[in-house]
């Protein structure tokens, strides 16, 4: 393994162990295990599923379906377990964007300098 995929590997361990992963991970599961949202979750997919395939055929979906599909995705997202789900992905993604961000910034360092490293 070289270098650059060691600390890769370390990054990512080091994420893994961030409360706000761990956070994401616990809500996530949460859904996971709650009956409720798993059935409101696939009732959507599979309207999604024929509401796409209505599009691919040319077929605009009725008022019905789209105000089924609605009510669906309303009831999803006002669920609290949903909820913190949606909240700890986005602190999750907050962490992760500072990490590109940081890692953006030593590229641009790094490419300023003479020394070129083996891979």
């Amino acid at each position: 393994m070289s270098k650059i995929e060691e600390m890769a590997k370390e990054l990512g361990e080091a994420l893994g162990r961030t409360e706000e992963y761990q956070a994401f991970k616990r809500a996530a599961e949460a859904v996971d295990e709650d009956r409720e949202l798993a059935e409101i979750k696939n009732a959507i997919q599979s309207l999604e599923a024929e509401l796409m395939a209505s599009l691919r055929a040319g077929q605009e979906p009725s008022d019905e379906e789209k105000d089924k599909y609605e009510q669906l995705a309303r009831d999803l997202q006002s669920r609290p377990q949903y909820q913190r789900l949606v909240a700890s992905q986005a602190n999750f993604d907050k962490v992760l964007q500072r990490v590109n961000e940081t890692i953006s910034r030593g590229i641009e360092e790094g490419s300023r300098g003479r020394i070129i490293l083996p891979s």
